[in-house]
């Protein structure tokens, strides 16, 4: 059975509005490697609307980008793409897959059909596999930036504080640290 784990962009003071992080190569280089490294990726319905806006065009060559944005928006159009979401059926993008019926019975079998790993990367989604158990590890690059505002982890709460183990703390170049954990068991 693979892992679930949940990554994503947040500042110190727990916002996770992806437009007030740092956007440079080193950051899309590192989120590039995590995706390398799961066999595949799990969203929520807005972030697949969000991703879905972007990034076949950088994929195709429509939009211009560097060099790192356009090596991880070609891996993401390879790469196998699975979205909950009650609202929408249809996901036209390239490699993905609408996750139906029971949340939990669903992505539980969808990890042990996915032994590579799935990376999860909608926040709302993943205080809801939270709530469920179901998450395995977590990787959060945390940005040198106080946003004072948007969007927070787990603003809906969790009904139970999670202990969680430090398996590596990585600074980078441009300030950010990844900070990868395992759910203590």
């Amino acid at each position: 059975m693979g892992l679930l784990t949940f990554s994503l962009n947040v500042t110190l003071d727990g916002c996770v509005d992806h437009r007030v992080g740092i956007a440079d190569d080193e950051t899309h280089a590192f989120f590039t490697g995590l995706m390398d490294e799961a066999e595949a990726m799990l969203w929520g319905r807005v972030t697949y609307e969000l991703m879905e806006a972007y990034w076949p065009s950088v994929a195709r060559g429509d939009e211009e980008a560097p060099p790192a944005l356009r090596e991880w928006a070609v891996k993401l159009e390879a790469k196998p793409k699975y979205v909950v979401s009650s609202t929408r059926k249809d996901f036209p993008w390239n490699n993905s897959h609408h996750v139906t019926g029971d949340l939990r019975t669903s992505v539980q079998a969808l990890k042990e059909a996915t032994p590579g790993g799935l990376l999860l990367g909608s926040g709302t989604l993943a205080t809801e596999l939270d709530r469920l158990d179901l998450i395995d590890e977590y990787i959060f690059l945390v940005h040198p930036r106080i946003a004072g505002r948007g969007p927070t982890l787990y603003k809906t709460g969790l009904p139970a504080t999670r202990a969680l183990e430090l398996i590596s703390a990585r600074p980078m170049r441009n300030g950010a640290v990844a900070m990868h954990y395992r759910r203590a068991r």
